[in-house]
């Protein structure tokens, strides 16, 4: 979906919000689980299958990994890693500009706006990462901020 997301949150208007992801670890999340270290660390914790493919990576490295196949739209790439929808829901109810220009309305229609930011980033920046050492939330928070600035 961050195609379909990216057409509008790419300008400057919106603060360049596609740019700033594209440039963030998240964009590169279900890439890091194809990598040779990965796969090592996924057979040292006992998995059977490639990293890739493990339940218990792809929870973390990607948007929608348990989710009901008939719920995936045509335009979500598994590849696109931990999105736009990882943190604020299915786009399809809310995406449509009259309703997106109202917070209000949007978030009636699905667009989840997390208070408790870093409670949420915890869910999957914690120890049960086996890559995990420290999660310090303003300093990670700072790099992948993206605000609409104000007028």
């Amino acid at each position: 979906m961050v195609e379909a997301c990216g057409m509008c949150h790419k300008s400057e208007k919106q603060g360049k919000q596609l740019d700033i992801w594209k440039a963030s670890a998240h964009s590169k999340a279900f890439e890091a689980l194809k990598s040779d270290k990965a796969n090592t660390i996924a057979k040292e914790k006992g998995l059977k299958v490639p990293a890739a493919e493990a339940p218990e990576c792809l929870k973390c490295h990607v948007s929608g990994h348990n989710a009901d196949a008939s719920l995936i739209g045509k335009k979500f790439k598994v590849e696109d890693g931990v999105q736009c929808e990882t943190c604020h829901g299915a786009g399809a109810d809310y995406k449509d500009m009259k309703i997106m220009k109202n917070k209000e309305e949007a978030v009636k229609n699905g667009l989840i706006v997390n208070t408790e930011k870093e409670k949420f980033c915890t869910g999957c920046h914690n120890t049960e990462s086996p890559t995990f050492t420290e999660f310090k939330y303003e300093e990670q928070w700072a790099k992948i901020k993206h605000s609409i600035p104000a007028k």
